[in-house]
């Protein structure tokens, strides 16, 4: 639990603007809660102040109300890695190899096994 105060402090790091408690108790009046500067608030009454707050806040009443703030981080990244099908798409010419040179007579400019046909 937490008092109003603290609440203020804490919705005011999602937004531009410092959340005063009147900010707080005019959110408890939309929500049809009475409350007062020195009430605790609960994740309930979190949630149900939060629920009030357009557009919606990345955070719950349980965080917002926990007694570790700022919430923890989840481990995991919020994106996956990007990877590559093609080592060509990641490495530049000069990594990749280079196709050894045929030797023996130069060809004729087609392709082998094509035949030409006279007529």
């Amino acid at each position: 639990m937490i008092n109003v105060q603290e609440f203020a402090r804490r919705l005011s790091t999602f937004t531009a603007e410092a959340i005063t408690s009147d900010d707080v108790v005019d959110l408890a009046t939309a929500a049809d809660v009475r409350i007062s500067a020195d009430l605790d608030i609960d994740a309930a009454l979190a949630q149900r102040l939060l629920d009030q707050i357009s557009p919606a806040l990345p955070v719950t009443g349980t965080q917002i109300a926990a007694s570790q703030w700022p919430p923890p981080m989840p481990s995991r990244p919020a994106a996956p890695p990007v990877s590559f099908s093609s080592p060509g798409a990641v490495n530049g010419p000069a990594d990749q190899r280079l196709r050894p040179r045929r030797s023996g007579p130069a060809g004729s400019g087609r392709r082998p096994g094509s035949r030409r046909t006279d007529r």
